[in-house]
């Protein structure tokens, strides 16, 4: 874009700002500005507490409730000169897109989930639904495939997972390789319910007439999709099932690693208690696998006990306070508890989901990650593909080549291997595809996302809805909120000696319990269970990310289908509050749908779609984001919107400046 005109936009959309006035309209629109929360925020206002504004707390929630509040920081980072400076170039290792051999963003492959972290978390919120499964850069799409033996040989939700791909299946890869599994040929379709399972449920419509509609996928991948030798048709049962599991928002993922671990403990040991004291199965309604209901104690898998992938250091793991990480320590806070991922696979967010994945999704290499993130199977079909050993026989600077097919089929094999040192063996010594100095710099970023403040909350109709959450035993399982506490972290040892940012003693608001519960959906996640997903935030996905969908594979479109999937089945452990929902008037669900989302009003809501939209251009035309709007929820009005359009937005994707800003909002 022109310089000039960029500048222009710039000093327009500040101009709006300052001139707000309390309506906007053209020929044929006019909105009337209602008052906003902004005198509230802070107080204690109807039944939320002064606390509740800030769901991060005073050092992880930002004030920004626009279009770029997900990718906030938070006043911890804000509070640091260095901390703030690391987290701008975390932030460009999690949106830039990796390649074989681009600067600080190399070693992409030689298979690959996706090509950047920014892929599955678009604009840092939860996946959206896909049509097909397809991982094209910037699409949004989010999922990851499940691919496993199923129990019953046919579809049911159980069995283990298939050892020919990895756990989180490549459907990438560099050439001359092939991917492992070529998503080309996945099979894919959205499926409507007809009928709940519940008999309480007649019909796809609540007593009052009002309808609603649940869909789900259907997934299947065949014996040809596979490039691996063998496939997963030739192991285990012979059967294979897949599944999708979306990624979701990832703000204050730092604030949960701050929770102690006993305060986890005293949740679980609180939920066993009240399922043994109603004559329920503890087992049943806490997952066995991370709770003993004997011993009322967590079991040894509900630990998190490695830390990296460097076998010669296998627990190398440090504390904020210089201690060495112990997973045998006697002081439980001194451990970590398993917190994040559907699965509960992850403790430490420092080795947790994005430190892991930023590894294992692009394949990229560092010191404290030497192996690929490959299996054997793999290995062994690229290794006898003769069209992966003709190319390299063609290029003689290639890392496999060697004088023989012999040699080169050797070389391949070896060096795709899970289990070889890239920097360490006898066919090629690779280099650390990503410095420590980055990957610390990741960690800041990822460490310091913040949590946007809550919205609304002086308004009648979200204090209504609070109030029904609470007496229908939603917060149940979606626990308003912890206390964390000192926050002695456990981080890399190639990194101990830098400072991460600290989020102690802190009321934080995630609405979650970080444990496990069942739904039995149609289709259901993989295994069953699937841990209580944060809701702080959900209400501003749409004008951050463009998209609204809900639970672990999209399903859900809105806030209402969500809930209903939780009644889908009498089964389900979340069935007794969400049919409290099915028979409330239409006045009650809909108090409950704005409490979840902190509803933003319609004017608010069209300016943060625009500015959503210029944050969109700005990365298109310079490759990363350079914009950041952090202003005030209740300083976005449609007059911003239209200067905003007019003079920024209008010949770019034509939205013309005679136009309404209703109708530019509601542009693609």
């Amino acid at each position: 874009m022109n310089k000039n005109l960029k500048n222009y936009a710039y000093m327009s959309f500040a101009f709006a700002l300052a001139m707000t006035t309390a309506s906007c309209s053209d020929d044929n629109n006019k909105v009337e500005i209602t008052e906003t929360d902004a005198a509230y925020v802070g107080n204690k206002v109807g039944n939320f507490t002064a606390e509740e504004w800030y769901p991060g707390g005073k050092l992880g929630t930002t004030m920004n409730t626009g279009s770029s509040a997900y990718s906030d920081q938070t006043p911890a980072i804000d509070n640091d000169a260095e901390l703030f400076n690391q987290f701008f170039i975390g932030e460009q290792m999690f949106e830039r897109q990796y390649t074989l051999n681009t600067g600080a963003f190399k070693g992409l492959g030689p298979a690959s989930v996706r090509t950047s972290c920014f892929d599955c978390h678009p604009e840092y919120g939860h996946g959206k639904r896909k049509a097909q499964y397809e991982t094209r850069y910037g699409n949004g799409n989010g999922y990851l495939l499940v691919i496993y033996h199923p129990t019953d040989g046919a579809n049911s939700n159980d069995g283990g997972y298939v050892a020919e791909v990895t756990g989180m299946p490549q459907t990438q890869a560099q050439s001359p390789f092939l991917p492992p599994v070529d998503e080309s040929k996945i099979k894919m379709s959205w499926e409507h319910v007809t009928k709940m399972e519940t008999e309480d449920i007649p019909s796809m419509q609540f007593p009052d007439g009002e309808k609603f509609d649940l869909i789900y996928p259907e997934i299947s991948i065949p014996r040809e999709a596979f490039n691996t030798t063998p496939t997963p048709y030739e192991t285990g049962n012979g059967a294979v099932a897949v599944r999708l599991e979306s990624t979701i928002g990832i703000g204050g993922t730092g604030l949960v690693d701050a929770i102690p671990n006993e305060a986890i403990k005293a949740q679980y040991a609180s939920e066993a208690a009240y399922f043994k004291k109603a004559g329920l199965d503890v087992k049943e309604h806490i997952n066995p696998t991370f709770w003993d209901a004997d011993k009322q104690d967590f079991t040894d898998a509900a630990y998190y006990t490695s830390f990296g992938k460097d076998s010669k250091y296998a627990t190398g793991g440090v504390h904020a306070d210089g201690s060495t990480f112990d997973p045998k320590s006697s002081d439980l806070n001194k451990r970590i508890i398993k917190r994040y991922t559907y699965a509960l696979t992850r403790g430490s967010l420092q080795d947790g989901p994005g430190a892991n994945a930023i590894w294992n999704i692009t394949n990229v290499t560092r010191t404290d990650r030497p192996v690929l993130y490959t299996t054997k199977a793999w290995a062994k079909a690229m290794s006898e593909n003769s069209n992966v050993i003709a190319s390299i026989k063609k290029d003689p600077s290639s890392p496999y080549y060697a004088d023989t097919d012999e040699g080169i089929k050797e070389k391949v094999y070896n060096l795709l291997l899970p289990s070889t040192n890239q920097f360490d063996n006898k066919w090629h010594n690779f280099t650390p595809e990503q410095s420590m100095d980055d990957f610390y710099a990741f960690m800041v970023w990822h460490r310091g996302l913040a949590v946007p403040r809550a919205r609304n909350l002086n308004d009648p109709e979200v204090q209504r809805g609070k109030k029904l959450f609470m007496e229908w035993g939603c917060a149940n399982c979606h626990k308003p909120s912890w206390k964390t506490g000192d926050d002695n972290y456990v981080t890399s040892k190639y990194i101990a000696d830098k400072k991460l940012p600290r989020y102690q003693n802190q009321t934080i608001w995630p609405y979650s319990d970080f444990i496990q519960h069942k739904l039995y959906m149609k289709n259901d996640i993989h295994g069953s269970w699937c841990r209580t997903t944060p809701l702080w935030g959900r209400g501003l996905s749409y004008i951050n990310t463009g998209a609204e969908d809900r639970l672990h594979d999209c399903r859900a479109r809105n806030e209402v289908e969500a809930i209903m999937w939780h009644c889908y089945s009498k089964k389900s452990h979340a069935y007794s509050s969400a049919i409290h929902f099915y028979h409330a008037s239409k006045a009650d669900r809909d108090a409950v749908e704005n409490k979840l989302l902190n509803r933003a009003k319609e004017h608010d809501h069209c300016v943060a779609v625009c500015l959503r939209k210029i944050v969109e251009l700005e990365r298109r035309i310079v490759g990363v984001r350079v914009l950041r709007v952090s202003v005030p929820h209740d300083c976005l009005y449609l007059v911003a919107c239209a200067a905003v359009v007019q003079t920024f937005y209008a010949a770019t994707v034509g939205c013309s400046k005679s136009a309404s800003p209703q109708r530019c909002c509601a542009t693609p």
